[in-house]
């Protein structure tokens, strides 16, 4: 593992039951070519994975370095170390915004005006130029992450714990796709298996990009699902996301100067404007998404056990694993 902190290794380690000594830590940054060089040095496979996942405007210089020129760096430092398998860990919006109603494995590098979304697709734009030569890369594009652990405390599972305490009541109309950071992480176990393990490239010598599992939900079955796990009512008012798009900017102003994250992001608003669903039929490497239903279920009961929510926030419903599980 290439990390910034290496005592943040073990926070993320030790829900999975894995021991801290059992992986090797190399303390650096992917802008940083040295550290990223001794890392991938002697790999069999590398999963580039480390990205600035925020639509927080204070952000917007470091996420250009890291999500662009860092992929940079790893892809051309994998290469070098011969790696034999290369993942690029992409994302569905550096397809937005889509030129049809729904993007597939095929579908063209986007060019969205927002600069965590064009961040995403400029990384997209190398890892596909090192497809088109003959790397031996492969891009996964996971959905909106949902689940418990996240050492990060990140963008979705904040949204979660900002809808629970109250503090996002308006909704912009849309909606995005949504998955369990589980389901994500079997997919790329499965991509990092043995040859003989797995399947191979697409058919007709095609480049390798597979989405991760999960399921279009529209803001209001975002929020109705969060309603049902919880038991609680959690009033909302949902206007058209290209009318809110004005508000979300001026927030991004304020909040360069706001010492306090303000959960309205423009990003989030021009996402829902984006609102995109899979094509049927998309490479998911045979992962089935589990349950909505249980995938928010178990990221409340994560925020609450691990003291983000107090229990009034959390609620005392219980999902059932029968319902809103394919949209």
């Amino acid at each position: 593992m290439l990390v910034r902190d290496p005592s943040k290794a073990e926070r993320a380690l030790s829900p999975l039951g894995v021991a801290p000594g059992a992986v090797d830590v190399v303390a650096g940054d992917v802008t940083d070519g040295a550290s990223v060089a001794r890392a991938v040095r002697g790999a069999d496979a590398v999963l580039h994975a480390a990205s600035v996942y925020s639509f927080d405007s204070r952000l917007h210089a470091r996420m250009r370095q890291v999500n662009e020129q860092g992929t940079e760096i790893v892809l051309g430092a994998a290469r070098r170390a011969g790696a034999g398998r290369i993942i690029h860990v992409s994302s569905i919006v550096a397809m937005f915004p889509a030129r049809g109603r729904v993007i597939d494995e095929d579908s063209p590098v986007g060019r969205p005006r927002e600069t965590y979304m064009a961040s995403k697709a400029a990384a997209e734009v190398v890892a596909r130029r090192h497809q088109a030569e003959g790397a031996p890369v492969v891009i996964t594009y996971p959905p909106a992450l949902l689940g418990p652990h996240d050492p990060n405390l990140g963008d979705q599972v904040s949204r979660v714990r900002s809808v629970l305490r109250g503090l996002t009541p308006i909704w912009p109309l849309g909606g995005f796709p949504v998955g369990d950071v589980r389901d994500t992480a079997a997919l790329h176990a499965r991509l990092l298996a043995p040859p003989g393990d797995r399947p191979g490239d697409r058919p007709g010598g095609r480049p390798e990009r597979h989405f991760g599992p999960g399921r279009y939900l529209s803001t209001r079955q975002y929020v109705e699902v969060l309603r049902e796990v919880t038991g609680r009512a959690l009033p909302a008012v949902f206007l058209p996301a290209h009318a809110m798009i004005p508000v979300g900017l001026f927030v991004d102003l304020v909040q360069r100067v706001w010492p306090w994250h303000i959960p309205a992001e423009y990003g989030a608003i021009y996402t829902c404007a984006c609102a995109t669903r899979l094509a049927e039929g998309v490479s998911t490497h045979g992962i089935s998404p589990r349950p909505v239903t249980e995938t928010f279920g178990d990221t409340v009961r994560w925020l609450h056990g691990s003291g983000h929510l107090s229990a009034r926030q959390a609620g005392s419903g219980r999902p059932s694993l029968s319902s809103v599980t394919t949209h």
